[in-house]
């Protein structure tokens, strides 16, 4: 089933089966042993609660001078991994089947990590819809509008599911309240993984 909106937002719950998210864990996991997840600072200098890495061309950072998208590691300064071929088909089904994505954000979310409200729009093309799948611990995601104060509607993911922002979604301002611990039992360790999938350059 899929849940979508007049305005660009779709959901497709359940959309990965358990096989497909554990082969996907795992690979995901494998990939980052070659970039290590570390913890962004913010530009007024806190770091974020997350974990994050990137696969792809290009990497979403950020540190004192702001955010941007980057072809290496801040840590290890080499190239991000290539995004899996599991995560191309599932772009190219579900969010652009002709232009493939260049950058795959991987967070990490554990214990009480959260994401703030706020844009994707580090990006050159909003054009390109932002494709987002969930693995393990639920997450209650907040979606709103295209300001920061605009009305925000609450809704959890759970793990195998996928959404897509595009059209006038696509800037809407989301975020993660917070993980749902023990709701998943997928990611060593516990936790959430969210892999965002995006065409940045």
């Amino acid at each position: 089933m899929t849940v979508s909106t007049t305005t660009g937002f779709r959901l497709w719950p359940g959309k990965l089966s358990a096989e497909s998210q554990a082969a996907l864990v795992a690979e995901v996991l494998a990939l980052s042993e070659a970039a290590p997840f570390y913890k962004p600072i913010a530009p007024g200098g806190k770091a974020m609660s997350v974990q994050t890495t990137n696969l792809g061309p290009l990497g979403w950072f950020t540190d004192a001078a702001g955010y941007r998208y980057q072809a290496t590691h801040p840590q290890t300064h080499l190239p991000w991994p290539a995004i899996p071929q599991r995560l191309l088909d599932l772009w190219a089904e579900l969010a652009d089947p002709s232009t493939p994505p260049d950058a795959c954000l991987v967070n990490l979310y554990r214990g009480d990590a959260r994401m703030g409200l706020h844009q994707d729009r580090d990006e050159a093309d909003f054009s390109f819809p932002v494709l987002s799948v969930s693995l393990g611990d639920t997450a209650v995601f907040r979606l709103g509008g295209l300001k920061r104060n605009d009305p925000t509607r609450s809704l959890r993911l759970s793990s195998g599911d996928v959404c897509v922002l595009a059209g006038e979604a696509r800037l809407f301002h989301h975020g993660v309240d917070r993980i749902l611990a023990g709701s998943s039992r997928l990611i060593p360790g516990g936790g959430r993984l969210n892999l965002t999938l995006r065409r940045a350059a």
